[in-house]
Protein backbone atom coordinates (compact mmCIF):
# COMPACT_ATOMS: atom_id res chain seq x y z
CA UNK A 1 0.00 0.00 0.00
CA UNK A 2 2.76 2.45 1.26
CA UNK A 3 4.78 1.58 -2.23
CA UNK A 4 1.38 2.73 -4.23
CA UNK A 5 1.05 5.48 -2.79
CA UNK A 6 5.04 6.72 -2.85
CA UNK A 7 4.42 5.43 -6.90
CA UNK A 8 1.32 7.93 -6.85
CA UNK A 9 3.47 10.64 -5.75
CA UNK A 10 6.21 10.68 -7.93
CA UNK A 11 3.27 10.54 -10.54
CA UNK A 12 1.69 13.73 -9.44
CA UNK A 13 5.41 15.93 -8.41
CA UNK A 14 6.10 14.74 -12.26
CA UNK A 15 3.50 15.89 -13.57
CA UNK A 16 4.05 19.40 -11.83
CA UNK A 17 7.47 19.36 -12.94
CA UNK A 18 6.66 19.01 -16.41
CA UNK A 19 3.91 21.69 -15.98
CA UNK A 20 6.11 23.80 -14.98
CA UNK A 21 8.41 23.75 -17.90
CA UNK A 22 5.79 25.22 -20.24
CA UNK A 23 5.45 28.96 -20.33
CA UNK A 24 3.32 31.13 -22.19
CA UNK A 25 5.48 32.79 -25.16
CA UNK A 26 3.13 35.74 -26.39
CA UNK A 27 3.14 37.39 -29.99
CA UNK A 28 1.06 40.68 -31.08
CA UNK A 29 1.07 42.98 -33.85
CA UNK A 30 -0.38 46.61 -34.07
CA UNK A 31 -0.78 49.26 -36.53
CA UNK A 32 0.28 52.19 -34.40
CA UNK A 33 -1.16 55.18 -36.61
CA UNK A 34 1.19 57.79 -37.58
CA UNK A 35 3.40 57.23 -34.10
CA UNK A 36 5.78 59.90 -35.18
CA UNK A 37 8.02 62.41 -33.52
CA UNK A 38 7.49 66.43 -33.38
CA UNK A 39 10.84 67.05 -35.64
CA UNK A 40 11.37 67.41 -39.14
CA UNK A 41 13.40 65.16 -40.84
CA UNK A 42 14.64 66.27 -44.32
CA UNK A 43 14.61 63.13 -46.24
CA UNK A 44 10.75 62.33 -45.54
CA UNK A 45 7.40 64.41 -45.91
CA UNK A 46 6.06 64.48 -42.16
CA UNK A 47 4.92 68.18 -42.60
CA UNK A 48 1.79 66.98 -41.21
CA UNK A 49 2.86 65.62 -37.59
CA UNK A 50 4.78 69.16 -36.72
CA UNK A 51 3.36 71.57 -33.95
CA UNK A 52 3.23 74.11 -36.27
CA UNK A 53 1.28 72.13 -38.48
CA UNK A 54 -2.47 72.26 -39.06
CA UNK A 55 -2.72 68.46 -36.39
CA UNK A 56 -0.70 70.61 -34.28
CA UNK A 57 0.97 67.13 -33.12
CA UNK A 58 3.89 68.98 -29.96
CA UNK A 59 5.43 67.34 -27.55
CA UNK A 60 2.54 66.94 -24.88
CA UNK A 61 0.62 64.58 -27.56
CA UNK A 62 3.96 62.85 -28.59
CA UNK A 63 4.12 61.72 -24.61
CA UNK A 64 0.72 60.29 -24.36
CA UNK A 65 0.95 58.74 -27.52
CA UNK A 66 4.10 56.89 -26.33
CA UNK A 67 2.30 56.01 -22.76
CA UNK A 68 -0.78 54.87 -24.35
CA UNK A 69 1.25 52.64 -26.80
CA UNK A 70 3.02 51.00 -23.80
CA UNK A 71 -0.57 51.10 -21.81
CA UNK A 72 -2.09 48.62 -24.77
CA UNK A 73 1.17 46.62 -24.87
CA UNK A 74 1.06 46.15 -21.23
CA UNK A 75 -3.49 45.57 -21.24
CA UNK A 76 -2.68 42.70 -24.32
CA UNK A 77 -0.34 41.22 -21.84
CA UNK A 78 -2.97 40.90 -19.59
CA UNK A 79 -0.28 40.61 -16.26
CA UNK A 80 2.17 38.84 -18.39
CA UNK A 81 4.12 41.22 -20.89
CA UNK A 82 4.16 40.50 -24.50
CA UNK A 83 7.73 38.31 -25.29
CA UNK A 84 7.61 40.02 -28.64
CA UNK A 85 5.76 43.17 -30.57
CA UNK A 86 5.83 43.86 -33.70
CA UNK A 87 4.37 47.57 -34.70
CA UNK A 88 4.07 49.51 -38.12
CA UNK A 89 3.71 53.03 -38.75
CA UNK A 90 6.31 53.80 -36.36
CA UNK A 91 8.57 56.53 -37.68
CA UNK A 92 12.49 56.48 -36.58
CA UNK A 93 15.13 55.06 -33.62
CA UNK A 94 13.81 58.34 -31.80
CA UNK A 95 10.14 57.49 -31.07
CA UNK A 96 11.32 53.76 -30.62
CA UNK A 97 13.82 54.80 -27.68
CA UNK A 98 11.00 56.67 -25.87
CA UNK A 99 8.91 53.91 -25.98
CA UNK A 100 11.20 51.48 -24.94
CA UNK A 101 13.21 53.97 -22.26
CA UNK A 102 10.97 56.85 -21.22
CA UNK A 103 7.35 55.06 -21.53
CA UNK A 104 6.07 52.35 -18.80
CA UNK A 105 7.70 49.74 -20.56
CA UNK A 106 11.15 51.14 -19.03
CA UNK A 107 11.25 48.66 -16.49
CA UNK A 108 10.26 45.44 -18.96
CA UNK A 109 14.15 45.47 -20.91
CA UNK A 110 12.10 45.43 -24.44
CA UNK A 111 15.16 45.57 -26.90
CA UNK A 112 14.15 46.51 -30.58
CA UNK A 113 15.08 46.28 -33.92
CA UNK A 114 13.15 48.05 -37.04
CA UNK A 115 13.92 49.01 -40.84
CA UNK A 116 14.69 52.11 -42.83
CA UNK A 117 12.31 51.78 -45.33
CA UNK A 118 12.12 54.53 -48.33
CA UNK A 119 8.42 55.23 -47.35
CA UNK A 120 8.18 58.55 -48.59
CA UNK A 121 6.41 59.69 -45.05
CA UNK A 122 9.33 57.84 -42.92
CA UNK A 123 6.73 55.13 -41.14
CA UNK A 124 8.77 51.92 -40.71
CA UNK A 125 8.26 48.34 -39.39
CA UNK A 126 9.36 47.50 -35.70
CA UNK A 127 10.16 44.91 -33.08
CA UNK A 128 10.04 44.80 -29.72
CA UNK A 129 11.69 42.15 -28.12
CA UNK A 130 12.39 40.52 -24.38
CA UNK A 131 15.92 39.19 -24.70
CA UNK A 132 15.85 36.79 -22.24
CA UNK A 133 12.46 35.27 -23.89
CA UNK A 134 14.49 35.68 -27.75
CA UNK A 135 17.90 36.06 -27.99
CA UNK A 136 18.58 38.03 -31.18
CA UNK A 137 20.09 36.14 -33.67
CA UNK A 138 19.82 38.44 -37.23
CA UNK A 139 17.67 40.53 -38.44
CA UNK A 140 17.21 41.91 -42.01
CA UNK A 141 15.31 44.55 -43.60
CA UNK A 142 13.48 43.21 -47.60
CA UNK A 143 13.59 46.02 -49.87
CA UNK A 144 9.87 46.02 -51.91
CA UNK A 145 10.74 46.06 -55.59
CA UNK A 146 7.48 48.46 -57.26
CA UNK A 147 6.64 46.32 -60.56
CA UNK A 148 5.58 49.74 -62.06
CA UNK A 149 7.80 52.60 -61.99
CA UNK A 150 5.10 55.02 -61.31
CA UNK A 151 4.64 53.56 -57.84
CA UNK A 152 5.97 55.39 -54.73
CA UNK A 153 8.35 53.47 -52.31
CA UNK A 154 6.63 51.00 -49.92
CA UNK A 155 7.65 49.79 -46.25
CA UNK A 156 10.43 46.88 -46.10
CA UNK A 157 9.74 43.02 -45.11
CA UNK A 158 11.42 43.05 -41.46
CA UNK A 159 12.80 39.35 -40.77
CA UNK A 160 14.17 38.68 -37.37
CA UNK A 161 15.67 35.07 -36.15
CA UNK A 162 15.78 34.99 -32.85
CA UNK A 163 16.87 31.72 -30.17
CA UNK A 164 13.89 30.63 -27.48
CA UNK A 165 14.42 29.47 -24.11
CA UNK A 166 13.79 25.95 -25.88
CA UNK A 167 17.21 26.76 -27.73
CA UNK A 168 15.09 26.43 -31.08
CA UNK A 169 15.21 29.03 -33.54
CA UNK A 170 11.88 31.42 -34.37
CA UNK A 171 11.89 33.09 -37.48
CA UNK A 172 9.44 36.08 -37.08
CA UNK A 173 8.65 38.08 -40.31
CA UNK A 174 6.62 41.91 -40.01
CA UNK A 175 5.28 43.47 -43.12
CA UNK A 176 2.69 46.58 -43.79
CA UNK A 177 1.98 46.10 -47.44
CA UNK A 178 0.99 48.92 -49.80
CA UNK A 179 -2.46 50.76 -48.25
CA UNK A 180 -5.83 51.17 -50.64
CA UNK A 181 -5.62 54.70 -51.29
CA UNK A 182 -6.23 54.59 -54.49
CA UNK A 183 -8.43 52.09 -55.10
CA UNK A 184 -8.57 48.64 -54.02
CA UNK A 185 -8.36 46.76 -57.72
CA UNK A 186 -6.00 49.44 -58.94
CA UNK A 187 -3.91 49.27 -55.54
CA UNK A 188 -3.81 45.34 -55.63
CA UNK A 189 -0.83 44.80 -58.07
CA UNK A 190 1.27 46.86 -55.25
CA UNK A 191 0.25 44.56 -52.53
CA UNK A 192 0.17 41.48 -55.10
CA UNK A 193 4.29 42.38 -55.66
CA UNK A 194 5.06 42.86 -51.55
CA UNK A 195 3.34 39.03 -51.01
CA UNK A 196 5.72 38.05 -53.62
CA UNK A 197 9.11 39.07 -51.94
CA UNK A 198 7.46 37.40 -48.08
CA UNK A 199 6.49 34.05 -49.96
CA UNK A 200 9.76 34.03 -51.95
CA UNK A 201 11.19 34.93 -48.25
CA UNK A 202 9.50 31.57 -46.35
CA UNK A 203 10.46 29.69 -49.50
CA UNK A 204 13.82 30.02 -48.27
CA UNK A 205 13.22 29.50 -44.96
CA UNK A 206 11.78 26.44 -45.66
CA UNK A 207 14.31 25.03 -47.81
CA UNK A 208 16.93 26.11 -44.95
CA UNK A 209 15.21 25.46 -41.46
CA UNK A 210 14.99 21.43 -41.00
CA UNK A 211 12.14 22.01 -38.50
CA UNK A 212 11.21 25.69 -39.56
CA UNK A 213 9.14 27.65 -37.27
CA UNK A 214 8.42 30.99 -39.00
CA UNK A 215 5.66 33.53 -37.46
CA UNK A 216 4.17 35.83 -39.97
CA UNK A 217 2.34 38.84 -38.36
CA UNK A 218 1.35 42.39 -40.40
CA UNK A 219 -0.88 44.69 -41.62
CA UNK A 220 -1.58 43.60 -45.45
CA UNK A 221 -4.30 45.97 -46.32
CA UNK A 222 -6.16 43.08 -47.56
CA UNK A 223 -8.71 40.28 -46.32
CA UNK A 224 -7.74 36.74 -45.23
CA UNK A 225 -9.67 35.80 -48.88
CA UNK A 226 -7.57 38.12 -50.97
CA UNK A 227 -4.96 37.05 -53.86
CA UNK A 228 -2.31 38.38 -52.01
CA UNK A 229 -2.94 35.93 -49.08
CA UNK A 230 -4.54 33.27 -50.62
CA UNK A 231 -3.16 32.79 -54.06
CA UNK A 232 0.71 34.52 -53.63
CA UNK A 233 0.92 33.16 -49.79
CA UNK A 234 -1.35 30.19 -49.89
CA UNK A 235 -2.21 30.23 -46.91
CA UNK A 236 -4.67 27.23 -45.21
CA UNK A 237 -6.97 27.18 -42.53
CA UNK A 238 -5.98 24.74 -39.66
CA UNK A 239 -6.82 21.47 -40.15
CA UNK A 240 -6.35 17.59 -38.73
CA UNK A 241 -3.66 17.35 -41.11
CA UNK A 242 -0.65 19.94 -40.90
CA UNK A 243 2.48 20.16 -43.25
CA UNK A 244 5.02 21.82 -41.77
CA UNK A 245 5.81 23.42 -44.54
CA UNK A 246 3.29 25.23 -45.36
CA UNK A 247 1.59 28.61 -44.04
CA UNK A 248 -2.08 28.82 -41.63
CA UNK A 249 -3.55 31.41 -41.05
CA UNK A 250 -5.32 31.88 -37.20
CA UNK A 251 -7.58 34.18 -38.21
CA UNK A 252 -9.21 33.47 -41.46
CA UNK A 253 -11.95 31.48 -39.88
CA UNK A 254 -12.87 33.87 -36.76
CA UNK A 255 -12.75 36.35 -40.06
CA UNK A 256 -15.92 34.42 -41.28
CA UNK A 257 -17.97 36.14 -38.94
CA UNK A 258 -19.61 39.10 -39.45
CA UNK A 259 -18.33 42.28 -37.68
CA UNK A 260 -15.05 40.56 -36.70
CA UNK A 261 -12.20 42.75 -37.57
CA UNK A 262 -9.03 44.68 -36.37
CA UNK A 263 -10.26 47.87 -38.81
CA UNK A 264 -13.52 49.46 -39.34
CA UNK A 265 -13.90 50.72 -42.85
CA UNK A 266 -17.47 52.28 -42.50
CA UNK A 267 -19.96 50.29 -41.14
CA UNK A 268 -17.93 46.78 -41.50
CA UNK A 269 -15.37 45.63 -39.51
CA UNK A 270 -12.80 43.63 -41.73
CA UNK A 271 -9.50 41.95 -41.11
CA UNK A 272 -6.29 43.93 -42.30
CA UNK A 273 -4.08 42.85 -39.65
CA UNK A 274 -3.01 38.73 -39.99
CA UNK A 275 -1.40 36.18 -38.27
CA UNK A 276 -0.03 33.46 -40.24
CA UNK A 277 2.09 30.23 -39.14
CA UNK A 278 4.26 27.47 -40.23
CA UNK A 279 2.91 24.04 -39.62
CA UNK A 280 5.29 23.17 -36.92
CA UNK A 281 4.20 25.66 -34.91
CA UNK A 282 0.54 24.15 -34.73
CA UNK A 283 2.37 20.61 -33.86
CA UNK A 284 1.48 19.79 -30.59
CA UNK A 285 4.86 17.89 -30.42
CA UNK A 286 6.48 20.83 -31.47
CA UNK A 287 8.64 22.82 -27.99
CA UNK A 288 6.60 26.05 -29.33
CA UNK A 289 3.24 25.53 -30.46
CA UNK A 290 -0.64 27.09 -30.92
CA UNK A 291 -3.84 26.72 -32.11
CA UNK A 292 -6.59 28.76 -33.44
CA UNK A 293 -8.31 29.12 -30.34
CA UNK A 294 -4.67 31.07 -29.22
CA UNK A 295 -5.08 34.06 -31.47
CA UNK A 296 -7.47 37.01 -31.53
CA UNK A 297 -8.41 40.62 -31.95
CA UNK A 298 -7.70 42.71 -28.70
CA UNK A 299 -11.01 44.08 -28.40
CA UNK A 300 -10.04 45.87 -25.16
CA UNK A 301 -12.98 48.59 -24.42
CA UNK A 302 -10.74 51.65 -23.85
CA UNK A 303 -9.47 51.23 -27.90
CA UNK A 304 -13.16 51.42 -28.98
CA UNK A 305 -15.69 54.47 -28.80
CA UNK A 306 -19.38 54.65 -30.01
CA UNK A 307 -19.54 54.87 -33.77
CA UNK A 308 -22.61 57.68 -33.71
CA UNK A 309 -22.38 57.51 -37.66
CA UNK A 310 -22.85 53.69 -38.56
CA UNK A 311 -23.74 51.96 -35.44
CA UNK A 312 -21.81 50.36 -32.87
CA UNK A 313 -18.42 50.73 -32.32
CA UNK A 314 -15.26 51.80 -33.71
CA UNK A 315 -11.51 51.92 -33.23
CA UNK A 316 -10.84 55.39 -30.93
CA UNK A 317 -8.37 56.71 -32.63
CA UNK A 318 -5.71 60.30 -31.74
CA UNK A 319 -7.48 62.51 -34.40
CA UNK A 320 -10.58 61.89 -36.35
CA UNK A 321 -10.04 63.84 -39.98
CA UNK A 322 -7.91 66.72 -38.32
CA UNK A 323 -9.61 67.08 -35.27
CA UNK A 324 -6.99 65.89 -32.43
CA UNK A 325 -9.35 63.03 -29.93
CA UNK A 326 -6.16 61.71 -27.40
CA UNK A 327 -7.76 58.02 -28.52
CA UNK A 328 -5.04 55.17 -30.10
CA UNK A 329 -5.24 53.93 -33.64
CA UNK A 330 -7.66 53.14 -36.42
CA UNK A 331 -6.41 49.60 -35.66
CA UNK A 332 -6.82 47.08 -32.74
CA UNK A 333 -3.75 44.97 -31.90
CA UNK A 334 -3.65 40.81 -32.66
CA UNK A 335 -2.12 38.70 -30.91
CA UNK A 336 -1.40 34.66 -30.17
CA UNK A 337 -0.29 32.87 -27.05
CA UNK A 338 2.18 30.13 -27.51
CA UNK A 339 2.73 27.43 -25.60
CA UNK A 340 6.60 27.25 -24.94
CA UNK A 341 8.36 23.54 -23.34
CA UNK A 342 11.85 24.42 -22.04
CA UNK A 343 12.77 21.19 -21.37
CA UNK A 344 13.47 20.63 -25.10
Amino acid sequence: MKRSIHIFLLLVLSSLASAQDTIRFQAMFWNVENLFDTRHDSLKNDYEFLPDAMRRWHVGRFKKKINDVARVIAAVGQGEMPDIVGLCEVENDYVLKNLTQYSALKEQGYRYVMTDSPDERGIDIALLYQRDRFRLLQHQSIRIIPDHEDRSPTRDILHVSGQLLSKDTLDVILAHFPSRSGGMKETEPYRLAAAKQLRTLVDSLFDSRCCPQILIMGDFNDYPNSKSITDILKTNLPADQLDSKQLYHLLARKAKKANYGSHKYRSEWKLLDHIIVSGNLLDIKSPLHTKEEKADVARLPFLLEEDTQYGGDRPFRTYRGMKYQGGFSDHLPVYVDFDLNVNY
